[in-house]
């Protein structure tokens, strides 16, 4: 019979530990409605604040960025909880369409609504046309 013997690890050497990278947001569950004349983005992003909330439409991409309160108790230690404490991030390439000056949120347990207008033929923004 043969017998492992493992070398004893010294208590006053700290243990080297290997952990994965942790990304510092995750993608929340969302919902598109297309009605016509507006599109409705409703995201879940449970524990989130209104406080918390940023959304940015720049170009034809739109970025809603949602932080959860961070409270740390004094003598609380996490045990594998640190994927439900990440925040939530969304990025949407929704094209040139929609007005994002005018667009409207509401946030509400921890569901956010989104209301994103089409542009009108008006305010589209005029296309260059080439012509030889």
């Amino acid at each position: 019979m043969h017998t492992i013997i493992r070398p004893l690890v010294s208590r006053s050497q700290p243990k080297a530990t290997v952990s994965a990278p942790v990304e510092a947001f995750r993608q929340p569950v969302y919902d598109c409605q297309e009605h016509r004349a507006a599109m409705k983005l409703v995201v879940y992003v449970p524990g989130v604040n209104s406080s918390g909330v940023e959304i940015e439409g720049e170009g034809s991409d739109l970025t809603i960025t949602a932080r959860k309160p961070h409270v740390v108790r004094v003598n609380w230690h996490a045990l594998n909880l640190e994927n439900a404490q990440r925040d939530y991030q969304l990025r949407l390439r929704l094209g040139s369409g929609y007005d994002f000056a005018a667009m409207r949120a509401e946030i509400s347990h921890g569901v956010l609504t989104v209301t994103l207008p089409k542009r009108t033929e008006a305010a589209a923004p005029a296309r260059l046309r080439r012509v030889a």
